[in-house]
């Protein structure tokens, strides 16, 4: 689920006083320009389970256009295509995600949690617990 559905999804509760907590901002980066992250991982994600771009888009909050055309520039950058769209509607119709975009998103995935253990890990030797 991307930023923008869990945002709407559930009312964000206020952290209690003094807590701290770890924030990070990781991408990976193709031929060095075209960054993917956090962000852009939903997104595929939620192309993957929607088989529509259009709507995966409208539910991380980007637009179409600006969304479409980051898409393309990363499959230029990578040399691989992480989407392919099927014209029409019905069942075949839609976007979908390549085999290389699944295989993208599962390394991806991979790779940020085991971030975010480490970081945690660090977090908790310098901060406590």
């Amino acid at each position: 689920m991307g930023r923008a559905a869990r945002a709407r999804a559930a009312p964000r509760r206020a952290p209690a006083p003094g807590r701290l907590d770890p924030k990070l901002r990781v991408w990976i980066v193709f031929a060095g320009r075209v960054k993917f992250g956090d962000g852009r991982a939903d997104l595929l994600d939620r192309v993957a389970v929607l088989g529509s771009f259009k709507k995966a888009v409208a539910e991380v909050g980007m637009s179409y256009r600006a969304a479409w055309g980051y898409f393309r520039e990363l499959e230029r950058a990578a040399g691989v295509r992480f989407l392919e769209r099927h014209p029409g509607g019905g069942p075949e119709g839609g976007t979908r995600v390549t085999p290389e975009g699944r295989r993208l998103l599962e390394r991806y995935r991979r790779f940020r949690r085991g971030l975010d253990r480490e970081v945690a890990r660090r977090f908790r030797d310098c901060f406590g617990p």
